[in-house]
Parts: structure tokens; C-alpha cells; sequence
């Protein structure tokens, strides 16, 4: 096939038509009152970066913009109002950490056997609904953290990616990785534990496998040429990979400094999958933007990151559905899980007294897609105040993700990326997981209210 990327955003588009049809009624009532103003109401207004709640919130939107934001506010003349009552607006939600082409949830021997015979284009076609669950969900942006498919060369998040932004199918506004960036046998070599040369060959810079600084700035390259718009790196082992430890360190420093180097002459940012305390080290004083899970960080590692600048993404909702699901994993997992699932919670604690920059991120895919407000509850759970983990899941991850000009806040000029969570969430944080309205750029998405 001479344009196997052409037919793939083809397929897409023909086996998501229904889908674009079924939402054409909400789609529509957004686009004609695209030109005018609507008014939001409820009873309580999160803008994002205060340490309080307003109440009687208002936000004005025309178009795909925030007018004002606030307590009070007047309602412009024939503006069409929306009375979302006990609830508080906010802006849209984001997850720093997420992979909406895959699917690990469930059990890990099946998933393992059927990624050999599963056609990449089918698994493009399933992730249209992970992307439309999550948005519907109040998760308005997500970074997608790596997306990989055995013995393929599809970028699959970049589709998923430009077929949102086209317009051909509903979902977040996305920021993806393709593949993540890993030595060979390490936790993002996807061959590791097969026979070798099952597939035919050795995976390299162009599956993001690459050893040595020459070869991972040739990865961090290819990636960028090929649409990414973040770098992925895995500088330790991790949990979910038959053949490594869970906190050993996979990148010499020389090749971690490499990495950090090259992403940044790229003007892209650098997030690392790491458990492992001397391999955070390695990568924080490389000038890594983001550690990924983090779980086995000491105290001085965490100052370190504080010093920085470096932010956390402690993705507890994966840890914590592992440890729920022990038995749909091999024993060498289960041993990685618990020792994981034992040390992060403390490290978040200390994190948080040390007052490390914790952004919200998930791991989306490792559990079911559309349960990502989940996290803001164990963040809670582990001692966060709610205020602030309402701030990791939008003001901070925006900061995180270079976006905050845009998003993140509910203030004027802003995308209207908004969200109404039931009743008061200082209270109730629980209540971010079920959000009564929705809209990503002034269009309704989901809307439980009557106008």
C-alpha cells in the first residue's frame, strides 16, 4: 500500500461517520449559536487558580471563547442562559497522562496475545470511542504519552489527534507522543519477552528504540518529523514489562542529557516515565519538564525537583487499578505493582509537604477509559486539599503542557472549555465524577441541564 496513513485516516472517517451523525443535533445547536452569546449559570464558580470558590458563578461565552468570567456578572441581552443550578462551573479538566489508543484494563496474558493478530486500523477505529468517553467525561485536553502498535509503523494518536481537530470525530483536544522513547529490552520495548526475532528484526530509532546519544537524538528527530508534540522517554523500568525491575534505570546519564538536549532545541517538552529514585535524579538534573509516576522518589529527590521546577505526574489511578486487578497480571507483575503501590503513596505525601508542582495524570488505558476524574479523589485521599487537586487537573496542567495562554482558567479571551461539576467539590471532590455539563470551545458536548 503505497499511503498506508491516507487509507488509515480514511477508515477512521468512514467508520466514525454514524458517530459524527448521532451528535450532529448537539453539534448543531452549538454551531448556530456559534456568532451569538450564551450565559452559564450555577449556584458556585472554580476559576482555576483561586483558593476559594464564587459563588453565583457566570461565565459568558461567544463563540469559541470566554467573554467574562465571574460572580454576579450581568447577562448580556438575548443571550441564551443556561441555569446548571447546585453545581460549579470549572474549567474544562485535563489529564496529563494518558495513551486513548490502547487498552490495557483488562487481562494482561489475553491483551499480550491478541495485540499479535489485532489490525492496527480496527484498534484506530475503538480508540474514537475512548477519545469520545473521556471528553464526555469533562477531560477537554489530554497529553497522550506514547502509543505503539507490534510489527507497526502507524502513528495512531497523530490520526486520533488531527481527526479531532478536523472536526471527523469527538474527543479532547490532544497533545500526543508518539512512540515513547526506550532502551533496547527496557520498559517501552515492546519485543521484550518475545522470542527474539519473532517479528524479524530488532526495533529502532524508528520504533523509538535507540541506545546511545547519537541514536536517541535520532529518535527524539524522527518522532518530531512525524507530528509529536511531546517526547516520551522511559529512563527506568516500570510495571506493566515482563523483563525488567521496576525502578532500575535504563538511560546512562550521557544519554538522558542527550535526550533533554535535543527535545529542547526542538522547542518540545520532555516527560519521563521513571519509578526509580536514581534515575529521577539522573533525568531532574538533565532538565527533564515532567517525572511520570515517581513512585519510589526519596525526599531529597523530591526537594530536588522542587528546586527545579520539575513538575510530578503520579498517575495513582493506574497504580491503584492494578493493585485492584492483582489477579489478570503474570506473579512478576504482581511483585512490581505492590512494591510500587506501597512506596507512592508515601513519596506523594512528601511531595506535597515539599511542595513539589503535582499535576494531574492518570495513565489512561492501564484501567477503562472515562474514569479519569478518579484521581482527583485519591489525590484527596493522600492528604492533597481539594481546591488544589481541582488546580492539578486544570490551571497546573496547563502550565505543564505549555498551554496556558489558552486554557486551563476561566478568564476572558480563553477557550471556552468548561465543565459543571454537581454541587461543591471542596466538599464533595467525588462530584468531578459526574459532571453534568460539558463544552470544549463553546460547543455543548453534554449538557444534563435544561435551557
Amino acid at each position: 500500500m503505497k499511503h498506508p496513513r491516507l487509507f488509515l485516516f480514511r477508515f477512521l472517517w468512514l467508520a466514525t461517520i454514524s458517530t459524527v451523525l448521532l451528535s450532529a443535533g448537539t453539534a448543531g445547536r452549538a454551531a448556530d449559536s456559534a456568532g451569538g452569546v450564551i450565559a452559564l449559570k450555577a449556584t458556585r464558580l472554580f476559576d482555576g487558580k483561586a483558593k476559594t470558590l464564587l459563588t453565583n458563578g457566570v461565565v459568558i461565552v461567544q463563540g469559541d471563547k470566554i467573554v467574562d468570567a465571574g460572580s454576579n456578572l450581568p447577562i448580556p441581552q438575548g443571550a441564551q442562559v443556561i441555569d446548571l443550578g447546585d453545581a460549579t462551573l470549572s474549567p474544562g479538566f485535563m489529564d496529563a497522562h494518558t495513551h486513548l489508543t490502547a487498552d490495557f484494563a483488562g487481562n494482561y496474558n489475553d491483551r499480550r496475545l491478541k495485540e499479535l493478530d489485532l489490525n492496527v486500523s480496527e484498534q484506530a477505529i475503538t480508540a474514537t470511542t475512548f477519545a469520545r468517553v473521556t471528553l464526555e467525561a469533562g477531560f477537554t485536553t489530554v497529553r497522550d504519552l506514547g502509543s505503539r502498535f507490534v510489527g507497526s509503523k502507524e502513528f495512531v494518536d497523530v490520526a486520533l489527534r488531527n481527526s479531532i481537530n478536523h472536526g471527523v470525530v469527538p474527543g479532547p483536544r490532544m497533545l500526543v507522543a508518539t512512540y515513547g522513547i526506550g532502551a533496547t529490552g527496557g520498559h517501552f520495548d515492546s519485543t521484550a519477552g518475545f522470542r527474539d526475532m519473532l517479528f524479524g528484526r530488532e526495533p529502532d530509532y524508528s520504533d523509538g528504540i535507540a541506545d546511545g546519544p547519537d541514536a536517541i537524538r535520532k529518535a527524539v528527530r524522527f518522532e518530531v518529523k512525524n507530528g509529536a508534540d511531546v517526547i516520551k522517554a522511559a529512563v527506568s523500568g516500570g510495571v506493566l514489562s515482563l523483563t525488567d525491575e521496576v525502578d532500575t534505570p535504563q538511560f546512562t546519564p550521557a544519554e538522558i542529557a542527550a535526550l533533554v538536549d535535543e527535545t529542547h532545541r526542538l522547542r518540545k517538552k520532555i516527560a519521563v516515565h521513571c519509578h526509580g529514585d536514581q534515575a529521577a535524579k539522573d533525568a531532574i538534573e538533565a532538565g527533564v519538564d515532567s517525572i511520570e509516576h515517581g513512585s519510589f522518589l526519596k525526599p531529597e529527590t523530591l526537594q530536588l525537583m522542587k528546586t527545579k521546577g520539575t513538575y510530578l505526574v503520579p498517575t495513582l489511578m493506574a497504580t491503584e487499578w492494578i493493585l485492584g486487578k492483582l489477579d489478570a497480571y503474570p506473579a512478576a507483575l504482581q511483585a512490581k505493582a505492590k512494591a510500587a503501590g506501597a512506596a507512592r503513596s508515601e513519596m506523594f505525601r512528601n511531595a506535597i509537604k515539599i511542595g513539589v508542582k503535582i499535576a494531574l495524570g492518570t495513565d489512561a488505558a492501564v484501567y477503562p477509559h472515562g474514569q479519569n476524574a478518579k484521581e482527583f479523589k485519591l489525590m484527596v485521599d493522600l492528604g492533597m486539599p481539594p481546591i488544589d487537586a481541582l488546580r492539578a487537573g486544570t490551571s497546573v496542567d496547563a502550565d505543564l503542557l505549555g498551554i496556558s495562554a489558552k486554557v486551563g482558567t476561566l478568564e476572558k479571551g480563553k477557550l471556552a472549555d468548561i465543565v459543571a461539576i454537581p454541587g461543591d467539590p471542596t466538599t464533595d471532590i467525588t462530584g468531578t465524577e459526574r459532571v453534568s455539563f460539558v463544552m470544549k470551545e463553546g460547543k455543548i458536548v453534554k449538557n444534563g441541564a435544561k435551557p
